[in-house]
């Protein structure tokens, strides 16, 4: 009678980890040569089906996109009359040099006013399920209207920015060319969107090997991946965005939010949109496509090496403690996942000096 007593949160956390535990169980025995379609409503891959292996997909090398819109989302992308004191784009928070995000803790926005939450990738964002860290969001276009309205991102209102954009010599003609009603705020979301699904990072060396090319990695690569499978980090991060597929509480294994600390409105995660305490803690599971490329980690930006963040994940996640060599390993493996952007090695950009950055 107790058993039946249990509360909904309680049931479902118990789901939880059974599902992960049941994952984990498939992962270890998962068919080597199983494949899975190259998919996605975006991906055009001159890659053979046959050649995919196991439970990740490589990103797809074209993407069929309306040129006109892609090229007038990048204007919006980087134009800072977007912002309510014309001092922040959307190119502010996630700039390619720096992994397609900021290497902040928080993002600055406009009026100087810092976020409550670290910058996800741009890169590759076309291919998520949901949109934001607590995935509140459904679409691209979603989020973009969210983020222009928040104060402490642009912090503008949607009908001050159409009539500035509608002042100006250049954007009427732009919309009229790509769209048949012109400029509207609607259309402004479609493009940026439109131009955010361009930035997609495909033949990583991970990619390669995916598809045939064994040489593609090194041999502790290699051994990272089979851990990366093993220790059913997998069962989370897959998909062909290697993540950004699903949502799940972090602190699967015992609670990784401790009251004692303090617990911030950002940290209560799916929580924020319904207000069911089942999603307290919950998160979508970001992507760890150029993950190498993209510190400062977590919701928060509390976590500054990849290698401790792997220690994190694999205690909270999956109750397991890696010793030095496994962590080394999975993280060798990890950093095969940077891509090329416009057939650049993305790894390269992002060494290069920021000198030039302009946001």
């Amino acid at each position: 009678m107790r058993l039946l007593a249990l509360d909904r949160f309680t049931w479902r956390r118990i789901y939880w980890i059974l599902l992960v535990f049941l994952v984990i169980l498939i992962t270890v025995w998962w068919q080597p040569n199983r494949t899975f379609p190259t998919g996605g409503s975006l991906a055009r891959d001159s890659a053979n089906p046959q050649q995919v292996k196991g439970a990740i997909q490589p990103i797809p090398l074209s993407v069929d996109l309306d040129v006109e819109k892609v090229a007038l989302g990048e204007e919006l992308f980087r134009d800072k009359r977007l912002s309510a004191d014309n001092q922040v784009s959307c190119l502010s928070c996630h700039h390619f040099k720096r992994g397609g995000a900021d290497r902040q803790t928080y993002s600055v926005g406009s009026g100087g006013v810092p976020g409550d939450i670290n910058a996800l990738t741009v890169f590759n964002a076309g291919f998520n399920f949901r949109f934001n860290w607590n995935g509140a969001y459904e679409t691209l276009e979603d989020q973009i209207q969210a983020t222009l309205q928040n104060p402490k991102a642009m912090g503008s209102q949607w009908n001050e920015v159409v009539e500035e954009l509608q002042a100006t010599p250049e954007y009427p003609k732009l919309f009229a060319r790509a769209y048949a009603d012109g400029l509207t705020a609607e259309n402004i979301k479609d493009a940026i969107a439109t131009y955010i699904k361009s930035l997609y990072t495909p033949n990583s060396r991970f990619d390669q090997y995916l598809k045939g090319d064994e040489q593609a990695l090194t041999p502790d690569e290699k051994a990272g991946y089979q851990l990366f499978q093993d220790y059913g980090c997998i069962s989370c991060h897959q998909g062909m965005n290697i993540g950004g597929n699903m949502f799940q509480r972090f602190g699967v294994i015992g609670d990784y939010f401790d009251p004692k600390d303090g617990i911030t409105q950002a940290d209560l995660g799916y929580y924020n949109v319904t207000k069911d305490e089942a999603d307290r803690y919950v998160f979508r599971v970001p992507s760890l496509r150029n993950v190498a490329l993209t510190a400062p980690y977590m919701h928060n930006g509390s976590v500054e090496t990849l290698e401790e963040m792997v220690k994190i994940v694999a205690k909270a996640q999956l109750g397991r403690t890696l010793s030095e060599g496994d962590t080394d390993l999975i993280v060798q493996f990890l950093k095969t996942l940077t891509g090329e952007y416009l057939g650049g090695s993305l790894e390269k950009l992002a060494l290069d000096s920021d000198d030039d950055i302009t946001s």
